[in-house]
């Protein structure tokens, strides 16, 4: 089982929309795939086609070992599992600061379901919080998706240090996986220039798979579901199929 947070500290970069386009993905080349969605707002739960309002137990629950993953988990619309999250989890902060082993729960939680999937993709919040750690703390590897734009390189190097610091003092299993370029259009020079400075400046932790700018992409989470199954034929949903391989490859 391989475990990857999907983060980066600057909002808005497509962070949901990868987590679930990637597990859609990689469940229609026949992976087995869990999503865990550690952000208070719940948008990768209902992302999946999860009502979050509706969830009995949820990564709260996971969270606070009163509910395993396997009681927890949820079947979406696109043929993976989700450990929904919603308001409830903004209170799990609070509660899991007294208490013991608080940035690891994830983690032993994740080695009960070992055997149930081949990835789990982890939907960290924004902001480098408890859940977020939880998040690192339990992972093998980090992937960023990022925009080709000026100030999405200054985001990075906070991502990288924090990456580096949990590597060195809690976590020696976690690394930078790949950078995934996301709503990309080729015909702006600067997205081009960017593109290039993240290729000579990290090399092959750049996937080669490039995800476009795409409309069918940002409608989908309206109708409570992945691009990926929305509109298979769109190339966001393409392009994530094909982002699926490459991570089957890189990783395998």
């Amino acid at each position: 089982m391989r475990i990857f947070c999907i983060a980066n500290q600057k909002g808005g970069v497509g962070k949901t929309t990868t987590t679930v386009n990637l597990a859609a993905g990689l469940a229609q080349v026949g992976q087995r795939v869990l999503v865990v969605d550690l952000d208070p707002q719940g948008n990768a739960t209902m992302g999946s086609g999860v009502d979050k309002r509706a969830l009995a137990l949820s990564v709260y629950d996971v969270l606070l070992e009163s509910a395993s993953v396997a009681e927890a988990r949820q079947r979406s619309v696109a043929d993976y599992d989700v450990l929904g999250a919603n308001r409830e989890l903004a209170g799990a902060e609070v509660e899991l600061v007294k208490l013991e082993r608080r940035e690891r729960r994830l983690k032993l939680a994740l080695a009960a379901a070992e055997a149930d999937y081949d990835f789990v993709l982890i939907d960290c919040p924004p902001s480098l919080s408890l859940l977020t750690l939880n998040g690192l703390c339990a992972a093998h590897g980090v992937v960023v998706p990022m925009q080709c734009e000026y100030f999405a390189l200054e985001g990075l190097s906070d991502l990288v240090n924090t990456i580096k610091q949990v590597h060195a003092n809690l976590n020696p299993e976690l690394k930078l996986i790949g950078l995934l370029r996301v709503m990309f259009d080729p015909r702006i020079t600067l997205q081009q220039q960017v593109a290039e400075q993240l290729k000579a400046h990290f090399g092959d932790k750049v996937f080669n798979t490039v995800i476009p700018r795409n409309v069918r992409l940002a409608e989908a989470p309206s109708y409570g579901q992945p691009g990926v199954t929305f509109d298979p034929a769109s190339k966001g949903a393409q392009a994530f199929v094909e982002f699926a391989r490459e991570m089957v490859l890189r990783v395998g």
